[in-house]
């Protein structure tokens, strides 16, 4: 059985119109929700094996917030550049390569991209991962090579509105 968290990042900064999506920074909203939802995961007692982020500055920042948190060496945070606007099938790739001695596994990206993992992982229909929410699934799977449509179930789904910040 192997534990993912989707987690989105946190909500970004569109100050600066001159900024590449890539490159947009967290706002002062997303600055304040990620320390908090961390912490949802820290009552939980999750630990990471792992953490996988998008090289996009407001999903790294978002994982090095949530890293610290969880006593995660922000320097073991695995950069992952195809997370960036990817497919779900690449998304899938990715998951498939993680290494077996990894049980939970925290993966920070976007949108779209996110939402539809989600659904296609796990049983229950999330409509839209708003920013820094986290999709709990766990995966009836012994090896992440296994990964595939339908093969776990969404544990939990929290975003900030819902936990009223």
């Amino acid at each position: 059985m192997k534990k993912l968290y989707l987690i989105r990042h946190a909500k970004s900064s569109w100050e600066d119109h001159l900024l590449s999506d890539f490159d947009r920074p967290l706002s002062d909203r997303g600055k304040q929700d990620a320390p908090q939802m961390a912490e949802i995961l820290k009552s939980k007692n999750v630990i990471p094996n792992i953490v996988i982020s998008s090289s996009a500055r407001r999903a790294l920042k978002t994982a090095k917030i949530f890293s610290s948190h969880l006593n995660y060496s922000t320097d073991d945070i695995e950069i992952n550049n195809s997370i960036y606007d990817a497919t779900t099938q690449v998304l899938l790739n990715i998951i498939s390569k993680i290494d077996n001695k990894y049980e939970t596994v925290l993966m920070f990206g976007h949108n779209p991209g996110f939402t539809v993992l989600a659904n296609l992982l796990g049983d229950k229909v999330i409509e839209n991962m708003p920013t820094c929410s986290i999709a709990s699934l766990e995966l009836n799977i012994e090896s992440w090579r296994n990964v595939e449509v339908n093969c776990g179930r969404l544990i939990g789904f929290e975003y900030p509105k819902k936990m009223d910040f």
